[in-house]
């Protein structure tokens, strides 16, 4: 096993906090401004030249959260940043090992928000293989998130070619051979007015009894957590062991299943990758009836003039809900067969190519994280 050292972080990095760029500064385009969280939006100049390491330290949701910052971007003083001793850490290896370290649990001195202090980063101790270790275990973590990463850029540039041919063919009629087709009423002939609920159906998930919920279930519970917009959350909060008896075969879910999100950020549609998944309620599944295929569906829901339409469908004060009978009734253009055909011959295969590359994507970060925990205590060899 590799000799570890226990070191305050004082010992290897200096501290201090970002902070906020001054109104002047502030710019519709130019270098990110970083919070920790997110990007919040651009400035006329960067504080920080090269990607830095930071620490979340207060804000909603994420607090002890470890990030590396974008290059030359301007830090906020919602996080701290650290800046190490090149000869005792490495910035990568830091990322990853004070990562799994946590820091809300054991360093939170916040009251009705949770906040961390420089003053208790300090202090706080962490154990350091030799440097040389730190740098060749980074290189092992940082190819698995390298592959993680470049998955994630195809899956965008896949996704918005997709989102941008929709939108092209079926909100601007600028479909093949459109210029031949006759203009009816502001409708290109051939294409009829309907309802969603003609051409989808949007069955609910399941009432699960929070009491059946286990840590390590074999099933993992999917609620509107798990769908962001043209993004399937793997990982699920709750589980439970058995599939309940009422539960029906709509909501066992797999892959290439399309959802739908009916409750506070409402119409965000994903498609699930992997199996042993169950629905739960205030989630649908979009299921296309006669004719309409999973591409047109998804490509429809995922479209942001359709989410527009069902944002405004929503009701509610403290939550918005979209109610599945609402939605069904609501006036959608169908466009003619051969062309949804066309459309579905062309985008299947890209389709395929998301769900292939998000299951790579859920195996690489399966891999990377068995293999963190033993690299850093020592366990496996490097």
């Amino acid at each position: 096993m590799s000799v570890l050292t226990k070191m305050r972080i004082d010992e290897f990095a200096t501290m201090k906090y970002g902070k906020m760029p001054p109104k002047n500064v502030v710019s519709d385009t130019g270098y990110p401004i970083y919070s920790g969280y997110r990007i919040t939006g651009y400035a006329k100049e960067y504080l920080y030249k090269n990607p830095e390491l930071i620490v979340v330290a207060r804000g909603v949701g994420g607090t002890g959260d470890v990030k590396i910052s974008p290059p030359e971007a301007w830090i906020t003083n919602l996080s701290i940043v650290l800046s190490l001793s090149e000869d005792i850490a490495d910035k990568r290896f830091l990322y990853y090992r004070l990562g799994r370290e946590p820091l809300k649990e054991r360093l939170n001195t916040g009251a009705a928000q949770a906040q961390i202090t420089i003053e208790n980063l300090r202090s706080y101790e962490i154990e350091l293989p030799s440097l040389t270790s730190q740098k060749r275990i980074a290189s092992i973590l940082s190819a698995y998130d390298d592959l993680i990463e470049n998955n994630r850029r195809r899956i965008s540039l896949l996704e918005e070619a997709a989102r941008l041919l929709y939108r092209e063919w079926f909100v601007h009629f600028r479909f093949p051979g459109h210029e031949h087709v006759k203009i009816v009423d502001g409708v290109p002939e051939g294409w009829g007015l309907t309802t969603f609920g003609e051409l989808f159906d949007f069955p609910g998930g399941f009432a699960f009894k929070s009491s059946t919920y286990t840590d390590d279930g074999k099933f993992g519970v999917v609620t509107i957590k798990n769908v962001h917009d043209a993004k399937f959350v793997p990982e699920c909060s709750s589980r439970v062991d058995d599939i309940p008896e009422k539960l029906k075969d709509v909501c066992r879910l797999k892959t290439g299943d399309i959802l739908l999100s009916l409750t506070g950020n409402v119409g965000r549609a994903c498609v699930i990758f992997g199996d042993d998944y169950l629905l739960n309620q205030r989630v649908a599944k979009v299921c296309g009836k006669d004719g309409v295929s999973d591409q047109f569906a998804y490509w429809t829901f995922s479209n942001p003039d359709t989410q527009k339409t069902l944002e405004n469908l929503a009701y509610g004060v403290a939550q918005l809900n979209l109610s599945p009978v609402i939605l069904s009734e609501r006036p959608f253009l169908k466009p003619d067969q051969t062309l949804m055909d066309e459309f579905t011959g062309i985008t299947k295969p890209t389709f395929d190519q998301l769900i292939k590359l998000n299951l790579q994507n859920q195996v690489l970060i399966k891999a990377r994280d068995l293999l963190l925990p033993r690299l850093m205590d020592g366990r496996l060899e490097v």
